[in-house]
């Protein structure tokens, strides 16, 4: 007796067609609440201090992140002020305006 294998496909497909029922209720109480569209919505619930802010960000070596925590957590600064300090040094040394 064999049984045949359905797809990985398949059986994400079918999964995906039935909706759980918390996540529809969920997502009713919070439309209810919000009247604002749902992409809109993710806006709304960023800090005062992010709006109109935008990110910056890129990847470096474990090593260098674990030094620049160290160096905040000596001088009682976060990482963000951090960097604020190194990249308006950046925009100093090629004659731009500190402004970040």
């Amino acid at each position: 007796m064999t049984t045949k294998r359905a797809s990985l496909a398949s059986a994400l497909q079918s999964v995906s067609r039935q909706p759980e029922p918390h996540a529809a209720q969920a997502h009713a109480t919070m439309s209810e609440a919000q009247p604002a569209a749902a992409e809109g919505s993710r806006r709304q619930t960023r800090p005062m201090s992010r709006l109109g802010k935008k990110t910056i960000a890129a990847h470096f070596d474990p090593a260098a992140s674990k030094q620049l925590k160290q160096i905040g957590l000596e001088r009682d600064r976060s990482v963000q002020d951090l960097l604020r300090e190194a990249i308006n040094d950046l925009f100093e040394k090629y004659g731009k305006a500190p402004i970040a």
